[in-house]
C-alpha cells in the first residue's frame, strides 16, 4: 500500500503515520516528492484497509499498490528518481556515460586510461577490482589492491568511482574505497548480497542476470530497496538466446518497459551485450535512441593485451568520437549532455 501524504503535511504528521505503520508490525518506507511526501508499507501478507489510514492527520489518500514489485513501481512514484553518484547525478535530464577498462590491471595503465575517458567527457569511471569469470583459471582481479588503485583514480580526475562486489566481505571493502556498488548479471538474484547491498549507503548499480525476465529483473531492485536502500539504478547488459553473431542479445525492449513501469533510471551496457568492439558505438546510440539514462562501455588502450575482455574494449578515441555522439543526439531525444 503507498499512502499519498497531503501537500502541507507535517514532520509531526508524518512521523505519526510511521510510527501507525509500525506499530503493526510492518515497515514505512518515506518517499519525499516534489510537492508531497508518500510512504510505502512493505511486510504485510494480506490486503490492507485504506480506512485504516486515509483516517490519519494529514493523509491525502491510501492507495494499493498492485504490482509484486511495490517500492521501485511507478505506482508508489509517478516521478523518475535521480541517483547522486559521488555529486553525479544519474536519471534526470542529464545522460549519464560510464567508462573504464573491464578489470584494474596495473596502476599506470588504469591512471592513463581514467585520464583519456575523463578528457573526453565521461561521468563515472567503472573498472573491476574483483572479477567473477566463467573460467577458475582467468584472471579474478586483484582485489583490494585495484580497490586502492580506483581511489587513486578518483583523487587524480575527479571522477567518481563504480565498481562490483562479488560477495559479503568485497561488499565491504567496495565501500570503504567506491563511490557505487555493482552488483553483476551473475549475482542479481544472489538475494542475500542484495539484501546486504540494501543496507549499504552506497547507491547500488544493478545488472540484469544472464537470462532474467522483466519482473525477475525488477523484484531484484525491490530486494535492495525493501532494505533502505532507494538509491538503486539499473543496466541491461544482454541476456542469453540463440543467437551467435554476438556475445549475448542486447535487449533494448526492456528500456522503455523499465520506464514505463519502474521510477528507476536504467542504463544499457552495449560492450556486455554484444562482446565485439564494432557493434559498441552503433549500440550505444540505440540505447540513447529508445530513452536510456546513458551508457556503460569499456574502455582499453591495448585491448589485444587487456586480461579480461578485450574483444569488448573500444579504443580511447573511439570513445571520445562516442561521447560527441551521445552529446549530439542528447537534444533529439530531450536529454542534455555537456
Amino acid at each position: 500500500m503507498l499512502i499519498v501524504m497531503e501537500s502541507a503535511a507535517t514532520e509531526e504528521q508524518i512521523r505519526g503515520v510511521i510510527d501507525r505503520i509500525q506499530a503493526l508490525g510492518l515497515r514505512a518506507h518515506p518517499i519525499p516528492g516534489a510537492e508531497r511526501t508518500a510512504i510505502g508499507i512493505t511486510g504485510n501478507h494480506g490486503p490492507l484497509d485504506p480506512a485504516e489510514f486515509e483516517i490519519l492527520s494529514g493523509v491525502q489518500q491510501a492507495i494499493r499498490v498492485t504490482k509484486p514489485y511495490k517500492l521501485v513501481s511507478r505506482e508508489v512514484k509517478a516521478s523518475g528518481s535521480v541517483i547522486q553518484v559521488g555529486g553525479r547525478p544519474v536519471g534526470g535530464p542529464r545522460l549519464t556515460i560510464i567508462a573504464g577498462p573491464c578489470a584494474v590491471e596495473t596502476e599506470d595503465r588504469t591512471l592513463a586510461i581514467a585520464r583519456q575517458v575523463a578528457a573526453a567527457g565521461a561521468d563515472l569511471f567503472r573498472a573491476g577490482a574483483f572479477k567473477p569469470r566463467t573460467s577458475p583459471y582467468s584472471f579474478q582481479g586483484l582485489g583490494l589492491e585495484g580497490l586502492r588503485i580506483l581511489a587513486r583514480v578518483r583523487r587524480e580526475t575527479g571522477l567518481p568511482i563504480v565498481t562490483e562486489a562479488v560477495d559479503e566481505e568485497s561488499m565491504a571493502m567496495v565501500e570503504d574505497h567506491a563511490d557505487a556498488v555493482q552488483i553483476g548479471a551473475r549475482n542479481m538474484q544472489n538475494f542475500s548480497l542484495l539484501k546486504r547491498a540494501g543496507k549499504s549507503k552506497l547507491p547500488v548499480f544493478l545488472k540484469r542476470g544472464l537470462s532474467a525476465t522483466l519482473d525477475e529483473f525488477l523484484m531484484a531492485a525491490e530486494y535492495i530497496v525493501s532494505e533502505g536502500n532507494y538509491q538503486v539504478f539499473l543496466c541491461e547488459r544482454g541476456v542469453r538466446t540463440f543467437a551467435d553473431h554476438s556475445r549475448n542479445t542486447l535487449d533494448l525492449a526492456i528500456v522503455p518497459s523499465v520506464k514505463h513501469l519502474s521510477h528507476l533510471p536504467i542504463l544499457v551496457d552495449p560492450s556486455h551485450g554484444t562482446g565485439r568492439r564494432d557493434k559498441v558505438i552503433p549500440l550505444a546510440r540505440a540505447a540513447i535512441a529508445v530513452g536510456a539514462d546513458g551508457v556503460m562501455v569499456e574502455v582499453h588502450d591495448d585491448p589485444s593485451r587487456a586480461l579480461s575482455d578485450g574483444p569488448q574494449a573500444i579504443l580511447p578515441d573511439q570513445f571520445a568520437a562516442l561521447v560527441g555522439d551521445i552529446r549530439a543526439m542528447a537534444g533529439l531525444v530531450g536529454r542534455l549532455h555537456d
